[in-house]
Formats: C-alpha cells, structure tokens, sequence
C-alpha cells in the first residue's frame, strides 16, 4: 500500500513538471494566426514604413585631397648685382612678359658696347685683308709675287674671319648678360612674397630665398590617394569617361552655409588627368590628381578639400533606408508588410551603401519595409503601420563607394 502511494506521488510530480515545461515553451513560440496567443491580448504593434524606392543610383568615390599649383616657378637672380627697382607687389597677379624687377645694369652695359665695338674693328680689319689677298691672286696670276705671299694672305684672312666669329659670340654673351638684369614673369600667376627691395645686393647661385614666387592659379591641381581596392573601379570607369576625362567635383568649405542660403551646393568641377603606374606598397594606395578650371579663384594651393568621383551609377535600383536592415551574423533581412498587415522577414542583399541608405536585392520596389519597431517583431505579428519621417529624395550625404578614403593624408599626386 506504502508503494502505490509513492507511485502515485512521483506520478504526479512528473505531471506537474511536463506541465510547467509545456507552458514555458509555448510562452517561447513566436506568435501564430492573428486572435491567437498574447497577439489576442495586445492587438497590433505599431511600427513605421518605408516604401522601397525605385531610381538611379550614382556611384561616388570619395576623398581628400591637397590642393597643388600646377606649374610654380622661383624667380632668382641669374647675376651679381643691384637691385635698381622692383616692380611688382606681394599677392600680386601676373601676366606672362609682365617686367618685376630691374637690376643697375651699367656695368653689363659697358661690357656689350665694348664688345661691340670690337666686333666693328675686327670686321674693318677683315675688310683689309680681304683686299691684300686679292691683290695677291691677281700679282700671282701675273708672276709678279712668289706663291708663299699669297698663302700668307689667304691665312691673315682666314685667321680674321674666326676672329669675327668669337667678337659675334662675344657680343652675344654681353647680350645674354644684359638680360640678365630684367626679370619678367615666365607665366600667368600670383605672386607670393617679394624678398627685396630697392637697393638690395643679389648674387647668383646664392642659398637666400627667391626674390619672388610664382604660383599658376587657373587651372590647378587637386592631389588625392585612393585605397588599392578602388584601383579597378576607377581604372574602368577612367576608360569608359568622355575624352576630356572622369568628371570629378571638389565640395568646398562653405557648402553646408550654402546649401542653407541658395538650397545649392558649392563646388568647383574638373577632371581625373593623372593616375599614377604604381600602387605604394608601404601604405596601399594610389596617387591621383585631377585638374579643375579655376578663373573665380574658389581653390587655392595647400587647402585641404574633399573630393568626389562618379564612377557610374545603378539603374532601376531598389533603394530602403540602412536602419530597416537587421543583422544576423552573414545574414541581412528586413521586415515587409504583406496585404494582411502582417510582418514577414524577407533576406536581402546589400549592393550598395550611400549615407543612410543601401541598394538592396531581394525585394521590389513599392515594398512596405519596417523602419521604427522591428526590435519586437515575429514572422506573422499583425502591426500597425504608419509612414516613416524619412525623406529617401535628399540624402545627407552623397552616394560613396570609398568612405574609407576619406581618412586618407595629404598627398599631391
């Protein structure tokens, strides 16, 4: 009798405990139909939408960069002497031709009269010489002078004319040297900071600063580097671009103010005209340079700007906020509404990304996507939508494909 009751007893407990451990799982389970479960007892979750978008896509890379004059010339003397005026003023912009500086040039002056002079001399001699050596042809047609006398006037002669060629080199090299005492600007520019002043004592080959620098201004340079892994997209969009080159724009400083003023961004346009033959292997990147036309002066040599390339863009592609992805591991899925309101995971894949959103793969457009509240959803939870506070037409940020090149250094290319 004592046994069946401990039977009994343990019989129970086992009851209980499959019991207990049935109504924890069912707890677990997600819920099922609507009406069913907890689901019943609450109603509908409230989420916000997003309706997938269908449109073009560019593809942007992006980067930073220094911006470098393409041609920059110091101006130094080329001889010893006086500074006699200076004719130009520092920031000032040049022409090409414009005259900048006048040295004392009497001396130099002096030297090419004097050649000169000399040059004039040696021709009158020569013009004598001449002339004895014709008397000597016609004295020996007649036998009346041995053959040696007409030799020696035929080599007075020759002797006379390398005469006057090193008189004319002469009188070039005191030209040449004249010159030297006037400096004129090799191109259009802007000048830097003016070194001398009147009266000044200038040296050649001298180790003291340039007397002025020039630095061309329209067009210029904008330097960048780029991560190898970009190298392929950019070489194959380089291939495809118009002749003029990939069309580049660099956003400038006062962008954001700009955009809040005229609802218009700032930015200078240009093209990619240099990449370079070999990837640095040290820090795994590529230097590049593009060329933007700068007559209002928006770019100046050594500022810091970001830079934007389109490489191409995606046609027809399905465009949802980045915030509706979730992430499991490998795995990327969102949350679409079906026609019986109710939430069903859906896999995508991630094509590209720009600023807060992505091109996906795995839905069509037109697709009610879940962006506030997914947190507590389960496959078949009836919900309440309500359109998202997200305006997908104008993104903060442009669509870029090398977020990461932003960080890169200045490098001139």
């Amino acid at each position: 009798m004592q046994r069946k009751s401990v039977l009994a007893l343990i019989t129970v407990a086992m009851i209980a405990t499959a019991g207990a451990a049935w109504w924890t799982w069912k707890q677990g389970q997600p819920l099922g139909k609507p009406g069913s479960g907890p689901a019943k007892a609450g109603g509908p979750q409230s989420v916000s939408v997003f309706t997938a978008l269908l449109q073009d896509v560019p593809l942007m890379l992006e980067a930073s960069g220094t911006v470098t004059a393409l041609k920059q010339v110091e101006l130094r003397a080329q001889t010893t002497n006086t500074v006699k005026e200076v004719l130009i003023k520092d920031g000032q912009t040049v022409r090409k031709g414009d005259l900048l500086f006048r040295f004392d040039e009497r001396a130099d002056r002096a030297n090419f009269d004097k050649a000169r002079a000399q040059l004039a001399r040696d021709r009158a001699s020569l013009a004598d010489l001449q002339r004895q050596h014709q008397r000597a042809v016609d004295l020996r047609a007649q036998n009346f002078v041995a053959q040696s006398a007409l030799d020696t006037a035929l080599s007075n002669l020759e002797a006379q004319r390398a005469l006057i060629q090193a008189d004319e080199a002469a009188l070039q090299s005191a030209q040449v040297a004249l010159t030297y005492n006037e400096i004129h600007a090799p191109m259009n520019g802007r000048a830097g900071t003016v070194n001398v002043v009147a009266g000044s004592l200038v040296q050649a080959n001298s180790s003291a600063p340039p007397l002025v620098s020039i630095a061309q201004i329209n067009p210029v340079a904008v330097g960048f580097v780029l991560p190898e892994t970009q190298l392929a997209a950019l070489l194959q969009a380089t291939r495809g671009a118009k002749p003029q080159g990939l069309n580049a724009e660099v956003l400038l400083a006062g962008e954001r103010r700009a955009k809040a003023e005229t609802k218009a961004e700032t930015k200078a346009l240009g093209r990619v005209t240099f990449v370079d033959n070999l990837v640095d292997s040290t820090t795994g990147t590529i230097k590049v340079r593009a060329e933007f036309n700068n007559e209002q002066e928006l770019l100046w040599p050594g500022q810091y700007v970001r830079l934007r390339l389109q490489l191409g863009s995606l046609k027809e592609a399905v465009v949802i906020p980045q915030a509706a992805i979730i992430q499991r591991g490998n795995e990327r899925s969102v949350y679409v509404i079906d026609a019986e309101q109710l939430a069903q995971p859906k896999p995508v894949q991630i094509r590209h990304s720009f600023g807060e959103m992505v091109v996906v793969d795995g839905i069509n457009a037109g697709a009610k996507v879940v962006l506030d509240g997914k947190q507590n959803l389960r496959p078949g939870t009836p919900v309440k939508a309500q359109p998202a506070a997200l305006n997908p037409a104008a993104p903060k940020r442009p669509a870029s494909v090398a977020s990461s090149a932003s960080s890169a250094s200045r490098v001139g290319a």
